[in-house]
């Protein structure tokens, strides 16, 4: 009985000491980049933005020492549909050939494992559709993240 009421307040004190990382992060207003949306990330995080021909705007916020890397892809949206929408993202990501599983989905957005031999690695996919703009938050492809880490960063963009 002693073993497993050590366990279990070991496991509190850990789960305590494990604060969301989101909840940390501050405000960041990406209107000036042309995104009109808030979203949260750490104070050292660096913005930067290109335009791609004029067809999608790709903004990316990092911050490597918070293991925080989003990309934010605007373009003009092929529906209004927001279930259609989602399942587009949805296919793209199934199609890779190292897709494993989508761990949790919502209305809006989903994260999903992929796994290269033994290794799994997470990303997520986060959908605002305002006007005629689709706006695609992801993880940027500059890094591999846990989920810990990539669930952060999903809750950071939420709205």
């Amino acid at each position: 009985m002693r073993i497993l009421c050590s366990l279990f307040i070991a496991l509190l004190l850990f789960s305590c000491g494990n604060e969301d990382a989101a909840d940390e992060w501050k405000p960041l207003d990406l209107m000036k980049y042309n995104v009109p949306v808030v979203i949260a990330a750490p104070d050292s995080a660096k913005v930067s933005a290109t335009n791609l021909s004029g067809i999608m705007q790709d903004v990316t916020i990092k911050s490597p020492e918070d293991r925080y890397s989003v990309q934010v892809l605007a373009s003009r949206a092929s529906s209004n549909d927001m279930a259609k929408l989602k399942s587009e993202q949805l296919d793209l990501v199934r199609d890779n050939r190292y897709f494993e599983s989508v761990v949790r989905e919502e209305a809006q957005g989903f994260v999903f494992q992929n796994k290269i031999d033994t290794l799994s690695l997470y990303g997520f996919r986060y959908i605002i559709y305002q006007g005629d703009q689709e706006f695609v938050f992801q993880n940027a492809f500059d890094g591999t993240f846990s989920l810990e880490e990539v669930e952060a960063m999903y809750a950071a963009v939420k709205q």
